[in-house]
């Protein structure tokens, strides 16, 4: 069921989505056959293009923008399958992108949930080493996390930890007391919602089959009809790649999305109740994923994970979802089957844990000693897009392929969520540049 605002908004009520009212459309698709024609078009409703979105429509009032998406609904696959934290950027390479704008990020995500009340906590997050091993490598974080200017790290022994995460053991720890939760799909809809009042649209479900340049402007053939656009602009998460592809303005050919998913268990409430924060591992260089961790929700609850697995289908919830295009695609590519060759020992770790609850609650049982297989309910999963190089490198940064028609978003790993208006703020100076939006 839908209502329609006095300012033109058409507004779900089930909080799918906020579509602007438009002579040649509902909130179901296209009525006429006509294509209809923008000066840019963003591919992707995730949180990623829905601020490209909100942020191109606050500095270009007098754009005709839209956002499309082969969904029903907003946010349908990493943003709304997020973990809800909100990163400060400790672990991050000083320098690189990912602490560049994970720190701006927060800071500008945090602001917009001020202004339009969305609620938050910062809860913290203790960094927790287990052994003298981990514990040398904490200097090194806490150092990382000072030069990208995460506020307030401070690095503490186990009297300290005992006083913020009683029920957590370790030998140090670094300590992030502005590290904050929230729920990423309200804060979508809250962008979609801004995008729309200022004059945006949102299409769903149009799904893009081709991107093709004719007369000066790209045209998208979708599943909800035909699109026009002079300028193009692509955040297609988990199928980054296929659109990428489907644009011969791109040049992105070297690199291909390989999906992982994560599992996570739940703590039952009275276990749930000994966890305050946040609490990560030492991330080991040797690794291409954290591991496991846990991580208190806005809700309260306590989620517990996630593991890293190979999955065969990139929208495979399930351990045993299988998409035989998606498969294929990754079995035939030359980089994923270096990748494996690389991390192979790690991937059969991971799935092992998948499958043995006893093997997860040991990888827990590191931090809280009194954890029980009782305590670990069946949880929610995520798939991770994950760009891999022919090579078999993973691509570890944000990426992005420019041109003077399209700006393709090829990787955007955690923390996108965090930094999602900051990525777009980037996205939208290229555009600037490249598409010479001023004029």
């Amino acid at each position: 069921m839908a209502s329609v605002l006095p300012s033109g908004v058409e507004v779900d009520t089930q909080g799918d989505a906020f579509v602007k009212v438009s002579p040649v459309r509902t909130s179901d698709g296209p009525v006429t056959p006509g294509p209809r024609t923008y000066d840019v078009i963003v591919v992707g409703a995730g949180i990623v293009g829905l601020a490209v979105g909100l942020t191109l429509s606050r500095r270009h009032p007098s754009l005709h923008l839209a956002v499309i998406d082969k969904e029903p609904s907003i946010g349908a696959h990493q943003t709304g399958h997020n973990s809800g934290v909100v990163h400060r950027g400790v672990y991050y390479a000083p320098g690189s992108l990912k602490a560049q704008l994970c720190v701006a990020g927060a800071s500008e995500l945090l602001a917009f949930c001020d202004e339009h009340g969305i609620p938050y906590q910062e809860c913290g997050k203790l960094i927790v080493a287990t052994d003298v091993q981990e514990a040398g490598r904490l200097e090194e974080l806490e150092r990382r996390g000072r030069l990208n200017g995460v506020p307030d790290l401070e690095l503490i022994g186990p009297e300290r930890m005992a006083e913020i995460e009683p029920a957590i053991v370790g030998v140090r720890a670094l300590y992030s007391p502005r590290t904050a939760v929230l729920d990423f799909s309200l804060v979508a809809r809250a962008y979609a919602e801004r995008f729309a009042h200022s004059g945006g649209e949102i299409h769903l479900r149009a799904e893009v089959r081709s991107i093709r340049r004719a007369d000066g402007v790209a045209i998208l053939e979708t599943t909800g009809g035909v699109f026009r656009a002079r300028h193009v602009i692509a955040c297609a998460g988990l199928h980054a790649d296929r659109v990428a592809g489907r644009s011969p303005m791109s040049g992105a050919r070297r690199l291909r999305i390989i999906p992982f998913r994560g599992d996570y268990y739940v703590l039952r409430p009275e276990t749930a109740a000994m966890v305050r924060g946040l609490v990560y591992p030492v991330p080991d260089p040797r690794f291409p994923f954290l591991g496991v961790h846990f991580t208190r929700r806005i809700d309260g609850a306590v989620w517990a994970g996630p593991n890293a697995v190979l999955a065969l289908a990139r929208e495979g919830y399930g351990r045993f979802d299988v998409s035989v295009r998606d498969a294929s695609g990754m079995l035939g590519f030359g980089g994923f089957w270096r990748m494996a060759a690389r991390y192979w020992r790690t991937g059969l770790a991971e799935v092992w844990r998948d499958y043995s609850k006893g093997a997860f609650l040991h990888a827990l049982r590191r931090y809280m000693p009194t954890l029980t297989r009782a305590d670990l309910l069946p949880g929610p999963s995520g798939v991770r897009a994950q760009a891999v190089m022919a090579d078999g490198l993973l691509v570890d940064d944000f990426a992005l392929d420019v041109s003077d028609t399209a700006v393709h978003v090829l990787n955007a790993p955690s923390p996108a969520a965090t930094s999602a208006l900051a990525i777009a703020g980037l996205i939208a100076d290229r555009a600037d540049d490249a598409f010479d939006l001023r004029r």
